[in-house]
């Protein structure tokens, strides 16, 4: 018993010196006052926040400060005051309270740094409160940014109002990879899952139920099902299945290739636990890919490449463009032509990663040179496809010097969440962006961490995936293992 006491009291001096050394107590005296803006990191300058978001805390970009202060000044006259040796931390509470009395309006901060020289008292900046909230939460993997080995890795949700993050579940229960992980327009109440490996299946749930796994495999289908997309109404599922090879460049800015060599496309019907098909989307010449249902559910959207020929090396001249092809859930039927959207070929581009808002006025795709592993594409941005008139641009507030890649709405078609490599070139994390009923987009701003320096350089871990949620998982990932660990499979058939 006295052991016990002795650790836990060992434990408690321990965080005490942890927080002591975080914080520090000084006044912020004979300032030097620079006419420049803080170089903070995250960058939050300027940016537009949701009204129920975590506190932005932040560093100084350049590690040399021995202290950083910060004071957040409203148009009421209130104030919010931080300091600390790494970085500022602001009371959650306080936080959100300023947050809510400031709907709609700016706040303005103010940020003074400690160095070898004394106190240097930075120009304010703004950050803009915005009257459109954010749903709950993101659902992401995390998974080291490696090519063909990998060790742990696993789905979590973290709650954006606040810094909680926990595991759905982690590869450690279970022997493979998990990938694939999809929602109905952010309910997780109906769920898709996708397990590698030698335990391989689809997961689904739907309503909060129990957790059953299929194999998606048919004699009519070229393979598991992948990349799935929920149609509006709950009853269907869009899936490709796709023949997959990965390529290393030798010498090339982008890394890696990860390339079909033959895909198709098929829509699940859940309640009759078959798959649909068309010779439409199932055409040995083409590669299909990426499916996504429109908001109203009448429509499929995709990713359509010429395949490369037989034999044929020639990664870079592999282009997609955007399809669409009419869907009728009524009967589970497709219309018999499919519609080129964009004709990225034409430019010499490439689209990948189409994502429809849930208001049904805007498509969010992603363009590079060439493929659909766009994740390693330093030059890859996100452009927003207006779907009233047709016009299509780079939204260029949201975009950086490197790559903008796998993204997703929030359900009120307000916010989008989207994995960028702009803060290292290296590690994919995810950073959210505001879009207006008129498309304006503004510019992108990093999911907040405590200490953000020291979580993200401590975390050698790629953001892989993110999709909003409006409410907790409530997934058991125990549960869940159990069932991946079973050798049962339930067959799905496909429609005659």
């Amino acid at each position: 018993m006295k052991r016990t006491l002795h650790i836990l009291l060992a434990s408690c001096l321990l965080l005490l010196a942890s927080y002591l050394v975080a914080a520090c107590t000084e006044t912020v005296s004979d300032a030097k006052q620079e006419t420049a803006q803080p170089n903070i990191y995250p960058d939050y300058i300027g940016v537009t926040i949701p009204v129920n978001i975590a506190p932005l805390d932040f560093c100084m970009a350049d590690e040399k400060a021995s202290c950083i202060d910060a004071v957040i000044t409203d148009s009421h006259g209130n104030n919010l005051h931080s300091q600390g040796k790494e970085s500022v931390d602001f009371d959650i509470d306080d936080w959100k309270d300023m947050l809510g009395q400031n709907r709609g309006g700016s706040l303005s901060i103010t940020v003074s740094a400690k160095y070898d020289d004394g106190w240097h008292t930075y120009r304010p900046f703004s950050i803009y409160v915005s009257p459109d909230s954010i749903d709950y939460g993101i659902c992401y993997r995390l998974i080291e940014p490696g090519y063909e080995v990998w060790s742990k890795m696993g789905i979590y949700e973290r709650d954006l109002s606040s810094f909680d993050e926990r595991p759905l579940i982690e590869n450690t229960q279970f022997e493979g990879c998990v990938n694939c992980h999809s929602f109905n327009r952010g309910n997780p109440a109906d769920m898709s899952l996708h397990i590698r490996g030698p335990h391989g299946a689809t997961l689904l749930r739907q309503n909060y139920g129990p957790v059953t796994a299929y194999n998606t495999k048919t004699d009519q289908t070229l393979g598991l099902c992948v990349y799935p997309y929920w149609h509006p109404s709950g009853r269907y599922i869009a899936y490709s299945t796709n023949t997959t090879n990965q390529l290393f460049h030798s010498a090339n800015h982008n890394r890696i290739e990860v390339f079909d060599t033959a895909s198709d496309l098929q829509v699940y019907d859940v309640e009759k636990n078959e798959l649909l098909l068309s010779p439409l989307l199932k055409n040995d010449s083409i590669y299909e890919t990426f499916p996504v249902f429109s908001a109203d559910g009448r429509s499929l959207y995709f990713c359509s490449a010429r395949a490369l020929p037989e034999g044929s090396h020639q990664l870079d001249s592999i282009r997609y463009n955007l399809c669409r092809v009419d869907f009728d859930p009524a009967t589970g039927t497709f219309g018999d032509s499919i519609e080129t959207i964009i004709d990225a070929e034409a430019q010499h581009k490439s689209v990948s990663f189409p994502r429809p808002s849930y208001d049904g006025r805007y498509l969010c795709y992603t363009l590079s040179d060439y493929g659909q592993f766009s994740i390693w594409h330093h030059e890859a941005d996100l452009y927003l496809l207006d779907l009233s008139t047709g016009e299509s641009r780079p939204m260029t507030a949201a975009n950086s010097k490197d790559t903008e890649s796998f993204h997703n709405w929030s359900t009120n078609s307000r916010w989008m969440v989207l994995s960028s490599r702009r803060d290292d070139g290296l590690f994919t994390r995810p950073y959210f962006c505001h879009i207006d009923a008129k498309g304006n987009v503004t510019k992108a701003f990093m999911l907040p961490q405590r200490n953000p320096r020291r979580f993200y350089r401590d975390r050698f871990l790629s953001f892989n995936v993110p999709d909003f949620i409006i409410g907790p998982t409530r997934f058991d990932g125990n549960k869940a293992s159990s069932v991946i660990n079973d050798e049962y499979r339930k067959d799905i058939g496909v429609r005659k």
